[in-house]
């Protein structure tokens, strides 16, 4: 909230209770007109930008908790990494350092390659004069999940 206050120039305490009205369901309107009181008299566009912001720091912060929890899981959370994921200051940012440690995308492609179907395949697209399946029996690895010469 003070982030918020300080951002806008606003009051903390004024934030405070804008945020917690918004939360108990009120809407900009009839908070604008009805408690003027709680807000130090703001308006519907210091109230929207308050929501703004607001919305836009709780996205920032349910994901920074979601990239720690993901490189926590793997094994990949370092006190460093830690600490500057919890400094960065926008959504933006935040992406563009998880960036390198985000998990890759698991293509047929690539789970071809990791039971070693690569050059079988390559034989294929080539298009050599070769029988496929003849040549996919020496492919044949149940430890690889390639149980028969269909499969490869």
């Amino acid at each position: 909230m003070a982030r918020i206050a300080r951002e806008l120039g606003l009051h903390s305490a004024n934030v405070a209770s804008v945020a917690a009205l918004l939360d108990g369901g009120a809407t900009v309107p009839f908070i604008a007109r009805y408690r003027k009181e709680n807000t130090g008299s703001m308006d519907e566009v210091g109230i929207l930008n308050v929501k703004e912001r607001l919305a836009q720091l709780r996205q920032l912060d349910e994901r920074r908790d979601t990239m720690l929890a993901s490189l926590q899981k793997r094994g990949l959370l370092t006190d460093e990494l830690g600490r500057t994921l919890r400094a960065a200051r926008t959504l933006t940012e935040l992406e563009d350092l998880y960036l390198p440690h985000r998990p890759k995308r698991r293509t047929r492609a690539t789970q071809a390659i990791d039971k070693g179907l690569e050059p079988l395949a390559q034989m294929v697209w080539a298009q050599t004069d070769i029988d496929p399946e003849r040549e996919a029996l020496a492919y044949v690895d149940d430890d690889k999940g390639v149980p028969d010469a269909e499969s490869a």
